[in-house]
């Protein structure tokens, strides 16, 4: 299964056209609070610039010696734009193909982008924070003023935070989503692959199943007169009123001319009674059709004339039978009768 869902695919394009709030709201804001700032002072962050209270926070922050905040020191700004940019047109592609493979590349494109991101604002409040103007009015030896990358955190009497603004929440939201959609792929996909192979496992029990039954399913096999040779006696048979077959538990077929010759067989045990699932003669009618030992019945004379001088003719009714030995002259029987007769 390659192709995602239309639902997952109209919410990855919905969080894609989402991240382009980032283009025109901040995406980061950095919030100080002190008793003589109770209502706080705010830079926020865009994708191309810096707006917010800067002047102010630049002459705070002259005191303590720490650079002076400006565009100019973000490079970042410069492709900024470009990347989210990119982004939004991956998701809008992922969005309309529906692969699978593009949607958890970019699961790790967001990610990346994501990390990249803190490490670079570390990074840079690191810098802005440690690197200080050694001839600053106010030094305090050994202490730094890195703001947070996110959270809170305590700079001599400021309450500095930092936290995603409007355009950010945008974009981690949108990523929040694609993730999602990801892990419900990922669940579908999962079952799917877990279905197919509970059927397959199920298919190989069915076709072994099948293999077995079928193996254990014994049925006689047509008599290929001219060309299959008695078991008994090793002569071709030819005739298609006489003659049968023995078919064993596992299938064996043993196939033979004359009602004599079987009867030899089974008489010097060519085969184990126990292993005998079917007994059968052929229609002396001449239908090549086998009748099972249960149901038939014999005409015995010797106007019949068969290949072993068993001169016994298989019928599939008394009635028939008896009406057969009535025309050439003999007498009916049934197969017990007649084997104790042809084995003496």
């Amino acid at each position: 299964m390659k192709k995602m869902t239309l639902t997952s695919r109209v919410l990855v394009g919905l969080a894609s056209l989402a991240m382009i709030a980032s283009y025109f709201l901040p995406v980061w804001a950095i919030y100080l609070i002190a008793p003589q700032y109770p209502e706080g002072l705010e830079m926020n962050i865009h994708l191309n610039k810096i707006s917010g209270e800067v002047e102010i926070i630049n002459g705070l922050n002259h005191y303590i010696g720490m650079k002076h905040i400006d565009g100019h020191m973000f490079p970042e700004f410069n492709f900024l734009v470009y990347i989210v940019g990119f982004l939004i047109l991956f998701g809008l592609i992922v969005a309309i193909t529906g692969h699978r493979k593009l949607l958890i590349t970019f699961c790790i494109l967001i990610l990346l982008f994501a990390v990249a991101a803190l490490v670079d604002f570390y990074m840079w409040g690191y810098d802005y924070g440690h690197n200080l103007d050694p001839t600053a009015p106010i030094q305090v030896p050994g202490l730094s003023y890195q703001p947070p990358v996110i959270g809170h955190k305590k700079l001599l009497n400021f309450d500095a935070y930092s936290y995603p603004d409007t355009g950010g929440w945008f974009i981690i939201i949108a990523g929040i989503v694609v993730f999602i959609v990801w892990f419900m792929e990922w669940r579908r996909t999962k079952k799917i692959n877990k279905s197919n192979r509970v059927m397959n496992k199920t298919s190989v029990a069915t076709a072994f199943l099948l293999f077995f039954i079928a193996g254990c399913t014994v049925k006689p096999e047509p008599i290929a007169f001219g060309k299959d040779q008695c078991s008994d006696c090793k002569m071709t048979i030819m005739d298609p009123k006489f003659g049968g077959e023995i078919v064993t538990k596992k299938g064996k077929v043993y196939k033979f001319d004359d009602a004599h010759c079987m009867a030899v067989f089974l008489n010097r045990r060519g085969v184990e009674m126990s292993d005998i699932s079917k007994t059968l003669f052929l229609n002396y009618n001449g239908s090549k059709e086998f009748i099972p030992v249960k149901n038939v019945e014999f005409a015995v004379g010797s106007k019949l004339k068969s290949p072993m001088g068993s001169n016994a003719g298989a019928f599939p009714s008394k009635k028939e039978a008896q009406n057969k030995a009535k025309e050439i002259g003999g007498k009916e029987t049934n197969w017990p009768t007649l084997y104790n007769v042809l084995i003496k």
